[in-house]
């Protein structure tokens, strides 16, 4: 939209106020509004660099509300960032929905990149990064969760999630029921001044986790491993039958996981599999 400036969505640091980039600087002194998910916590990032520009708040109860109007100041000349409390706007944060309406409306949107703990912990644990399926947050219910990683572990693909430290000992214990051996990392507090990473197998994570640590953390999990060929074959027929009797997919990778033919993982790929083959 000519003559109107683009919506500016900046990278804040998540954690050390050090991280904040140059141009990332800039764009926060050049703006005339800033869009924030909390304006006490963005309002102490700016107070740090003498910036005061006017604030509103725009998170997940208010966004759809406050776009329109925030839109409507940038076609009248308003400078707009749009930031969150840490990271990347949009990244399991506010700032989607008004980057998408910006986009509908016609006005550019302009990208500074900053810290996210998504890439950070892809960093700092080795995971490889090849293929990798970012989460948000972890399901809270045990069958939501295994609904997910069945699905994702079927793809083969490497998983980043976030979780609260109060559930977190509770869902490396449901890890490690489904694969005691499967590799993962905790990151705990990423950038900040008690910085934890620690990389194991899920035996080993449920050992350094027992109780809920403090600080904010995010989870990698690696791909998950492909039975064995001799038992793989065996999980295979399993999973045939069942699936020849009527189960579905995952009513039979359950049933197969409960009747000790393999992990449920490997029984929801096999199933996946033949279904694809018949077609």
């Amino acid at each position: 939209m000519s003559g109107v400036p683009p919506v500016r969505v900046v990278g804040t640091p998540i954690g050390n106020l050090g991280d904040l980039s140059p141009r990332a600087l800039e764009a926060l002194r050049d703006a005339t509004i800033i869009a924030c998910e909390d304006t006490r916590r963005t309002g102490t990032l700016l107070s740090a660099h003498g910036i005061h520009t006017r604030m509103v708040a725009v998170h997940a109860h208010n966004e759809a509300s406050q776009t329109a109007r925030l839109l409507e100041s940038v076609r009248n000349g308003a400078r707009l960032a749009v930031v969150s409390d840490a990271g990347m706007p949009g990244v399991s944060d506010p700032g989607a929905r008004l980057v998408s309406a910006a986009h509908d409306a016609g006005i550019a949107v302009e990208v500074v990149p900053g810290p996210s703990a998504l890439t950070a912990a892809i960093a700092a644990t080795g995971v490889p990064g090849e293929a990798v399926t970012f989460v948000g947050f972890f399901p809270r219910r045990a069958a939501d969760r295994d609904e997910l990683l069945d699905r994702l572990d079927a793809a083969g693909v490497a998983i980043v999630g976030f979780e609260s430290p109060q559930r977190i000992a509770e869902l490396l214990i449901h890890l490690q029921k489904r694969d005691p051996t499967r590799r993962g990392g905790v990151c705990r507090e990423l950038t900040k001044l008690h910085e934890e990473v620690v990389v194991g197998t899920m035996d080993e994570l449920v050992r350094a986790f027992p109780d809920a640590p403090r600080g904010e953390i995010t989870l990698v999990l690696w791909p998950a491993r492909p039975a064995a060929d001799d038992a793989g074959a065996a999980l295979e027929r399993v999973v045939a039958v069942l699936l020849d009797a009527g189960l579905s997919p995952k009513a039979a990778a359950r049933a197969a996981a409960d009747l000790g033919a393999g992990a449920r993982n490997a029984a929801y790929a096999a199933a996946t599999a033949r279904n694809r083959d018949r077609r």
